[in-house]
């Protein structure tokens, strides 16, 4: 960011966008406390990475459009514990909530990142797709920006904070997994039972 300025700060974000274990947590307090120094400006290093985020966000929702609902289908039938049903009802879901899900979605660890991709899927509007991402980055953007600017040296206790935040949706996200793993099992489970059980018919 000190070489490149607010370009620099846009690429270290759309990276972030592209490569979740890059941590916004990290680059966004980093690049307020930067602008403290004066070695950028706080409003422009704020722009910057908002378009930095956009064009991160921009590139997944690509990917999920060149990978599209058919594709997707077709994968999740040959994967196990999985079929084209989870991937409809999923899609249900997200023609129902999707634009609070990008939304929200720009301000939570992880979903930040993978949120873009079932946007493409869906082929959400794209003006539609681009305001939501712009004003939930705007939001997350701007307060750890802020929060690294009047930390100064102390940037880094911002981290502390977010990574609570982030090993709340990790636990979520393993809860939600083995919840439909037990789900999934148990009911073909019972399904394979119900067979072995019925009367033979000639």
């Amino acid at each position: 960011m000190e070489t490149l300025g607010g370009p620099g700060a846009a690429l270290a974000i759309a990276l972030e966008n592209l490569f979740p274990p890059i941590p916004s947590e990290v680059i966004l307090p980093l690049a307020g406390f930067t602008a403290s120094q004066g070695e950028l400006g706080l409003v422009s290093v704020i722009l910057w990475t908002i378009a930095g985020s956009v064009v991160g966000a921009l590139t997944l929702y690509g990917l999920g459009a060149a990978l599209g609902l058919r594709r997707l289908r077709a994968i999740a039938d040959r994967l196990p514990l999985v079929d084209s049903r989870d991937v409809d009802a999923t899609d249900r879901w997200f023609q129902r909530h999707g634009t609070k899900a990008v939304f929200f979605g720009r301000m939570l660890p992880i979903f930040r990142s993978l949120i873009s991709i079932p946007a493409g899927i869906e082929r959400m509007s794209l003006p539609v797709f681009l305001g939501l991402t712009t004003a939930g980055s705007a939001i997350w953007n701007t307060v750890l920006v802020l929060a690294g600017y009047y930390l100064g040296e102390r940037w880094h206790v911002v981290e502390e904070y977010t990574g609570i935040l982030q090993l709340v949706v990790i636990a979520g996200i393993v809860l939600a997994v083995a919840w439909f793993l037990w789900s999934r099992t148990g009911r073909r489970g019972r399904e394979r039972r119900q067979r072995s059980e019925a009367p033979a018919t000639d």
